[in-house]
């Protein structure tokens, strides 16, 4: 993974879909219709990965997200 940008902007806010892993607990939040290759990736201090293409991110992975939201 790469080094994690100063200021990042989203890359299709119309399109924004969501995927929940229930067994690993983890949240897929996507922009744009379809997966997109990602130029480069990193992962943030709290454990989310945030992919980004051509200086946008085009998909944000929330690992533990049921932890997270007081769900489990």
């Amino acid at each position: 993974m790469g080094r994690e940008p100063e200021e990042l902007r989203i890359g299709d806010l119309n399109n924004i879909w969501f995927e929940y892993d229930k067994q690993n607990d983890i949240l897929y939040i996507n922009f744009g219709y379809d997966i997109e290759d990602a130029d480069e990736s990193f992962l943030t201090e709290n454990d989310v990965a945030v992919r980004i293409k051509n200086g946008k991110v085009v998909s944000l992975t929330v690992f533990d997200f049921a932890k997270r939201v007081g769900l489990e």
